[in-house]
C-alpha cells in the first residue's frame, strides 16, 4: 500500500509540475481567447476522465491506509512520515476544491469566448490559479518526499 500511495502522489506531483513548467507558461504566451479555450478544454478533459478522478482521490486514501497499516505494524516512524505526507496531500485537495475548481467553473461559465470583449476574468484567473498550482506542486512534492522517506524506513525495519 505504501508503494501504491507513493506512485499515486507522484503522478499528481508530476501533473501539477507539468502545468507549472509548460502548460501555463505556454498559454500565457498566447492571446486571451486561446487561453480561455484551452483551459476550458483541459478542465473538461480532466473532469470527464475517471482515471484522473481515481488517482486524484485515491492518493489520499492510499496514504491514510498506509499510515494506519504502518502504525498497526509497529513502524511508528514510518507511519509518521506517511501521515505527514497524507496531511500535505489533504491540503492539496482542499486548495483544489476551494480555489482551483471554483476558478475553473467561473471560467467555464464566462460565456462564449468568441463574444467576450472584456478578458479581465483571464488575468484574475491566471494570477490566482497559477499561484495556487505552484503551491499544490510544492505540497505534492513534499508529500512525495515524505513517502519516499517512509519507503526507505520501511525497508530498513523490514529487514
Amino acid at each position: 500500500m505504501l508503494i501504491v500511495s507513493t506512485v499515486l502522489v507522484g503522478l499528481m506531483a508530476g501533473l501539477f509540475f507539468a502545468f507549472d513548467v509548460s502548460v501555463m507558461p505556454g498559454l500565457a504566451a498566447g492571446d486571451d481567447q486561446t487561453y480561455v479555450t484551452a483551459m476550458r478544454a483541459f478542465n473538461k478533459a480532466i473532469d470527464g476522465n475517471p482515471l484522473f478522478g481515481m488517482v486524484f482521490l485515491l492518493a489520499l486514501a492510499a496514504a491514510v491506509l498506509s499510515a494506519v497499516l504502518e502504525f498497526r505494524g509497529g513502524r511508528r516512524a514510518v507511519a509518521l512520515w506517511v501521515g505527514a505526507a497524507a496531511v500535505a496531500y489533504l491540503v492539496v485537495l482542499l486548495i483544489t476544491f476551494t480555489v482551483n475548481i471554483p476558478l475553473n467553473n467561473e471560467l467555464a461559465d464566462a460565456g462564449d469566448v468568441t463574444l467576450m470583449k472584456d478578458f479581465e476574468i483571464v488575468e484574475r484567473f491566471r494570477s490566482t490559479w497559477v499561484t495556487t498550482n505552484i503551491i499544490r506542486t510544492l505540497l505534492c512534492t513534499t508529500a512525495l518526499a515524505g513517502l519516499a522517506r517512509a519507503l526507505l524506513l520501511h525497508g530498513r525495519t523490514a529487514r
